[in-house]
């Protein structure tokens, strides 16, 4: 639980705490935020799982890593990225629609239909072919 923040005035004769006031720091458990960050759950769905608002979230961030939210985010989740990459990898080795995906998608590859109009000597006699055609039918 927070402790409050107190200040000691000593006198001549007894020792007094004043209480500062404010709101008790909110209490966020760091080994389950550090795994929120690597199973890629977002800002808000952390705020949800501990019942915080965002700025209370990267104010404990700042306190606690030094760093604020993205900072550390981007460190912690990394690691889930690196294992969800690996599993990727792995099912493209099975599954073809994976790696048609992860070819798309990392490498920038498209899918694409290659139209060769190399033999346009062909298809402008079909062209021409088609207009006498239509032509007749007038």
């Amino acid at each position: 639980m927070a402790t409050k923040k107190t200040t000691t005035r000593k006198t001549a004769t007894k020792k007094t705490t004043k209480n500062l006031g404010g709101r008790p720091l909110a209490q966020v458990n760091k080994d389950e935020f550090e795994g929120c960050c690597r199973i890629l759950c977002t800002k808000d769905e952390i705020c949800d799982i501990f019942n915080i608002d965002e700025k209370t979230l990267t104010a404990w961030c700042k306190r606690t890593y030094g760093v604020g939210f993205s900072d550390i985010y981007k460190k912690l989740s990394a690691h889930g990225k690196k294992s969800l990459r690996r599993y990727q990898f792995e099912q493209a080795e099975k599954n073809p629609s994976m790696a048609i995906w992860l070819g798309k998608n990392i490498l920038g590859q498209k899918d694409e239909a290659v139209i060769d109009h190399g033999n346009n000597e062909l298809l402008n006699a079909l062209t021409e072919l088609a207009r006498k055609k239509m032509q007749d039918n007038d």
